[in-house]
């Protein structure tokens, strides 16, 4: 068989099967704008959403269907891909070369065997933000979905978390504010360095908190650390660990935004593009927790999007928590919409869903506001399927509906902004203290 043709064969084959898991007859004329989706009619949904969010919608979360709107992208990221995507290649060992800043693969044939791999660094390097993302006072619960005998859903909230910050500061692909592209010196041969601390409650984990440097070798291992100040010892978690779920919570570093894993950490595969339903215009803040599962989740509202992109991934670690993830991702803005996460069985497990809006204001209630339109995740949820059991984040928090929560892109000297020694062991422990 000649070689040229085994990619277009793949191909055929992973379409193939994409449609026997994923059936999508008609599927424009399943769903419209002003419609709600209940558990009572989610039939109409059967195709358009992955199984994760069809089991949520079964089980009390409602969608009210949106009309679909175009999402913008920012014109200095538009100028850098334009300006540098020509010479950006993926190597033999599917790392990335000759990227400086914009989207590394506009283009992408669904033929490549290299597909997926090109989709999932145009995630990475996202146009969400270029430079810093700096997220505060967002809250978390987490809890058990419990069915009484009389069918209601309860959530019953068993923790509520309060980070202080999320940062992350990239060293490369800067576009926005000096100094750019890079940060040099770069001492530490860093992609980005990125910290979530200290956390505020619950009192037993208050100070409790961690950093993680990804490096420029994508071939090396994130290090990341947890500080334990119950214990006065730092952590250092391996990249199976980063799967894990800490604290009695179902949320794991690498589903932070979809999918916050190395690239090279998994085999992809390219399984298809079509449109499906997502979370992308909402306009509550804060976002609406659904009264039929209790709370568990947040009823937003969900637009048919043209075209998705359908990608999996599987873990080279050993001892890695799942066995594959399948990722849904917007074909025009390349952002994670929800994604699929499977046992070592190859059941369904857990799925991660977020809700984005779409506007120059990170909240309607701040002063400030960015001189385009940006997107903003102000929900996210992971729910355990097979425990019943979830964990629900607003952004800003609940709590603080005067946070503008999301501080992206605005420069070295911004109030909001801090020193490099924040992303460091020692800027960790004395916080945590």
């Amino acid at each position: 068989m000649p070689t040229s043709v085994v990619p277009r064969l793949a191909a055929l084959v992973a379409s193939a099967s994409l449609l026997l898991v994923y059936p999508c007859p008609q599927v424009r004329a399943e769903v419209s704008p002003g419609e709600q989706i209940t558990k009572a009619n989610s039939d109409k949904i059967e195709g358009l959403v992955s199984p994760g969010v069809k089991w949520c919608v079964d089980n009390g979360m409602d969608m009210d269907i949106a009309k679909t709107e175009p999402i913008p992208i920012p014109a200095d990221y538009k100028a850098a891909t334009e300006k540098y995507s020509a010479q950006v290649k993926l190597n033999a060992n599917n790392t990335l070369d000759n990227w400086v800043a914009g989207k590394p693969f506009p283009i992408i044939d669904p033929n490549d065997p290299q597909a997926a791999q090109k989709i999932m660094y145009d995630f990475e390097r996202t146009h969400y933000f270029t430079e810093t993302l700096d997220l505060h006072l967002t809250d978390a619960d987490t809890g058990n979905l419990y069915i009484d005998a009389n069918g209601n859903r309860h959530y019953n909230v068993e923790r509520h978390f309060v980070p202080d910050w999320l940062r992350v500061l990239r060293f490369q692909g800067r576009i926005k504010n000096e100094p750019k592209p890079d940060i040099l010196p770069n001492n530490d041969q860093v992609f980005q360095k990125g910290g979530l601390y200290p956390l505020i409650e619950p009192f037993d984990l208050k100070g409790v908190g961690g950093v993680s440097f990804r490096y420029l070798d994508q071939t090396k291992q994130d290090d990341t650390w947890l500080y334990l100040p119950f214990v006065r010892r730092v952590r250092r978690m391996s990249s199976a660990q980063r799967s894990d779920a800490l604290f009695g919570q179902d949320i794991d570093v690498d589903s932070f935004g979809g999918y916050a894993g190395q690239i090279p950490w998994f085999t992809w595969k390219f399984l298809g593009e079509k449109p499906l339903l997502m979370s992308l215009h909402g306009q509550r803040l804060p976002p609406r927790p659904c009264s039929k599962d209790g709370g568990m989740t947040f009823c937003e509202p969900w637009e048919l999007r043209p075209a998705v992109y359908i990608v999996e991934g599987k873990p080279k670690a050993s001892g890695y928590a799942y066995s594959k993830r399948i990722i849904y991702l917007d074909k025009e803005s390349n952002i994670i919409g929800y994604s699929d996460l499977f046992d070592q069985g190859g059941q369904l497990w857990k799925t991660v869903m977020i809700s984005f809006r779409v506007d120059k204001k990170p909240n309607p209630k701040v002063d400030y506001s960015y001189d385009e339109q940006r997107m903003f995740a102000y929900a996210y949820s992971v729910i355990d399927t097979q425990l019943m059991h979830g964990t629900r984040v607003a952004i800003p928090g609940i709590a603080f509906q005067n946070e503008a929560g999301w501080y992206l892109d605005l420069g070295m000297d911004a109030p909001t902004s801090v020193r490099e020694d924040w992303f460091s062991i020692a800027g960790l422990i004395q916080a945590g203290r």
